[in-house]
């Protein structure tokens, strides 16, 4: 029976569901904007010390801005648009192709109670959201 890429997500949330996956997506890009923008700013205002202020007071900003906000990967997969979900969609089939089973419920089922297909999946998944989102992964089990 051909699996829909809906499905899948579903059991890819399942997966990382059960082992309480986050991720937290670095905002380094806009970090960097405001840090500059701040800067600037000081610099307006205050001149040489402004901008000397300003950069710091920035740079504070940006590093609480990257630090960690994390979100559950459910709420990350379900969000991807449909180009990334199809591209975990296939190399989550991969994974899954030499199993027997007639729909989305069996198989869901079949991967629950694999702890080595879990640990497949979670490898697959971790790899997919450190390189292509580049996100920090971490588990609350």
């Amino acid at each position: 029976m051909p699996l829909m890429v809906g499905d899948m997500m579903k059991l890819l949330c399942s997966v990382s569901e059960g082992r309480k996956m986050q991720a937290a997506v670095k905002h380094s890009g806009r970090a960097a904007l405001v840090t500059g923008a701040v800067a600037f700013v000081g610099g307006l205002v205050g001149g040489p010390p402004g901008i000397a202020v300003g950069g710091a007071v920035g740079g504070l900003l940006g590093a609480w801005m990257t630090s960690g906000q994390f979100k559950p990967v459910p709420q990350i997969l379900m969000e991807l648009p449909p180009s990334e979900q199809q591209k975990l969609f296939n190399e989550a089939a991969a994974i899954v192709s030499n199993l027997d089973w007639t729909d989305a419920v069996q198989l869901t089922a079949l991967v629950m109670g694999s702890e080595a297909l879990q640990q497949q999946l979670l490898a697959m998944l971790t790899d997919y959201v450190t390189k292509e989102l580049r996100a920090e992964v971490r588990y609350d089990d």
